[in-house]
């Protein structure tokens, strides 16, 4: 019989991706995802826009130079901290509570010792990887101040993110937008306080962020301890479980290396953006934040599916997995029509309006690359889902390989198509990558054991 602990516990879970239907359990938990990401995106927006409208070009392509860092250093620990929260899904799936509390444990523990880690590494590389980067003298000193202040204060990032990946974990989608809306507004009040008011510059942006985040932190820690007391281990929790601490850490390091691959390619990518002068920086950076909104639907059905396969991994219900990720593969093309249709005709204006600026250069280019990237999201869709799949059921080196392909393709794209065709080889690069590495993900998540011989075993409802 269920104990009243278990009762009062379960109620934490605002999806059952165990026992009811697919799709519409995996829409119902996708969209306060999808608020969550577009709320984060306001961060950066805000920033984008005020300091575009308020300091000028120079000052926005100092945040595009330093982008690519903060997706190197900081992804990492956003990708590590997913990792630990894949395991902690498994052991929800698998209805085990003392491990459920153990891995919390021990993602506490592991966390804390690699943002250490990065946070020292980060302020030792800055200016040497600024400068590796080729990125202009005139806006050197301004990257620098925004990303040595972001990285300075990893622990905080990384503390929201393992929180809301915690509570997702359990099913619990809905309190991390809540926290994440509450936190944005007042980043937005923030950043207006900061740059407009009190002209701290692009140091300012950093500091809005950076506290906005901190008080998304403090409001997760205060729900859990009340509502999901089944998340907050005990002392005997962290005592180290060699099997569980080996499992976690290299859970996370698939996901942080992934993620870092990733952001590596994007860095040595950057590095040639910046050989063609700082208006091109400028109408990238423009285009990519307009490009992070629009894969908002994508990333928010990420996390569904990171949640879903590994709970459904952790009951061994492969049957589910299966009909989840085709779920996943319509979703994606779906949503890539949706937003080519929305974006098309209104590109111009948008990148105007994101970069505040009237020079033919960043307009056409910004343009440009929206245009042809954008039907591509269909194909970044289910490589996606593929990779989020393979790791969600303990596949750690075959997700890597993919990032290992996209990594080479940048760097091929740098050092042999943008001399030669300058902006142009910036916007073809990433989805002629992805046809490559989506080839890599289907071959690796269909053929896998696990999923290849699935038995459906009880029988699943409909949508």
């Amino acid at each position: 019989m269920e104990t009243t602990e278990s009762k009062t516990e379960n109620k934490a879970a605002e999806i059952d991706f165990l026992n009811e239907g697919i799709f519409l359990p995996m829409l119902r938990f996708t969209v306060p995802i999808l608020f969550s990401v577009l709320f984060q995106q306001l961060y950066n927006t805000v920033d984008t826009l005020i300091v575009g409208h308020t300091l000028g070009e120079t000052a926005l392509a100092a945040i595009g130079a330093a982008v690519p860092i903060y997706d190197l250093l900081i992804g990492f620990a956003l990708g590590f901290g997913n990792g630990l929260s894949i395991v902690t899904a498994r052991c929800y799936g698998a209805d085990n509570r003392r491990m459920l509390k153990n891995s919390v444990a021990a993602s506490i523990v592991i966390g804390m010792a690699v943002v250490a880690v990065l946070t020292i590494l980060s302020q030792v590389i800055m200016i040497p990887l600024l400068r590796l980067l080729h990125t202009p003298p005139e806006i050197l000193g301004e990257a620098y101040r925004y990303i040595s202040i972001i990285t300075l204060f990893t622990l905080v990032m990384f503390a929201y993110n393992l929180c809301a990946g915690i509570l997702r974990a359990v099913g619990n989608s809905i309190m991390p937008l809540v926290f994440l809306i509450i936190s944005s507004l007042a980043n937005i009040l923030l950043d207006y306080v900061f740059i407009a008011m009190l002209g701290r510059g692009l140091g300012g942006a950093a500091e809005a962020t950076v506290i906005a985040q901190g008080i998304s932190v403090l409001l997760c820690l205060v729900y859990i301890k009340k509502r999901v007391p089944m998340l907050i281990p005990g002392r005997e929790n962290f005592k180290a479980d060699g099997a569980l601490y080996k499992e976690m850490t290299a859970q996370g390091l698939s996901m942080g290396f992934m993620s870092c691959f990733v952001s590596a390619g994007s860095v040595i990518l950057q590095s040639g953006i910046n050989g063609l002068g700082y208006l091109y920086i400028a109408a990238h950076t423009a285009a990519r934040r307009l490009y992070q909104f629009c894969m908002i639907p994508f990333i928010a059905m990420t996390q569904t599916i990171n949640t879903f396969v590994s709970q459904n991994y952790g009951a061994r219900k492969p049957g589910r997995i299966r009909k989840a990720v085709k779920y996943s593969y319509l979703y994606a093309a779906a949503m890539a029509v949706l937003v080519t249709v929305l974006v098309w005709q209104f590109a111009p204006a948008l990148i105007r309006w994101i970069s505040g600026s009237n020079e033919e250069l960043v307009l056409s280019n910004g343009t440009l690359y929206l245009r042809v990237v954008m039907p591509c999201y269909a194909i970044l869709g289910v490589l996606n889902y593929s990779r989020t799949a393979l790791q969600a059921i303990g596949q750690k080196l075959l997700p890597i390989l993919s990032s290992v392909i996209e990594l080479a393709g940048k760097i091929l794209f740098t050092m042999i198509f943008i001399p030669r065709l300058h902006y142009m080889a910036v916007i073809v690069c990433e989805p002629v990558i992805w046809c490559f590495m989506v080839a890599e993900l289907l071959i690796a998540f269909w053929r896998n054991p696990f999923i290849r011989d699935a038995c459906s075993g009880r029988e699943v409802r409909s949508i």
